[in-house]
């Protein structure tokens, strides 16, 4: 079953700094503006398409449709260390919660049952340096994505199609 990830805005990537979907620079490439009303449809854990709203709508009519509030791009890479947390499981889920489907290998090599808490969600496990990987959405893909408020916080994060965090 085919899911649509509608959002207020539609980011296919995010600028470095960029917390909140602001716009792109004005040299950057027209794939990385932000799109209004887009959406993003997923099937299993891959991208099936990218655009409106209304033009995957019609495409995708089986679509089961979940709407953001929000600014909708690719997940995060967490490149820094891991926050506390009582478990494994936890921390990892700590990440989810800042619309991170990515963590660098140097952050989880300390404990086994942290990488297996990552793999067991399917958040990838990077080797450094993570900066040279942007984020981008691009059909066909893995569906690795997240949604931000407009105060930056994240509101929802899918990681290889499965909703994993989202904000009450």
């Amino acid at each position: 079953m085919e899911t649509l990830h509608a959002a207020d805005v539609l980011r296919y990537a995010w600028n470095e700094g960029d917390a909140d979907g602001a716009d792109a620079d004005a040299g950057a490439d027209a794939v990385e503006r932000p799109l209004p009303g887009g959406a993003v449809v997923v099937g299993r854990d891959r991208i099936l398409a990218t655009g409106s709203y209304e033009e995957l709508r019609v495409r995708f009519p089986a679509a089961r449709v979940r709407r953001w509030s929000g600014v909708l791009g690719p997940g995060r890479v967490h490149e820094g260390p891991l926050p506390d947390a009582p478990s494994p499981r936890e921390r990892i889920h700590a990440v989810l919660k800042l619309g991170a489907v990515a963590v660098l290998d140097a952050y989880v090599t300390e404990d086994p049952a942290l990488r297996a808490a990552a793999a067991r969600v399917g958040v990838t496990v990077l080797p450094a340096p993570a900066a040279a990987r942007r984020p981008v959405l691009t059909a066909t893909g893995r569906a690795d994505l997240a949604v931000f408020d407009a105060d930056g916080r994240c509101l929802a994060t899918v990681c290889a199609g499965r909703l994993v965090h989202r904000r009450a």
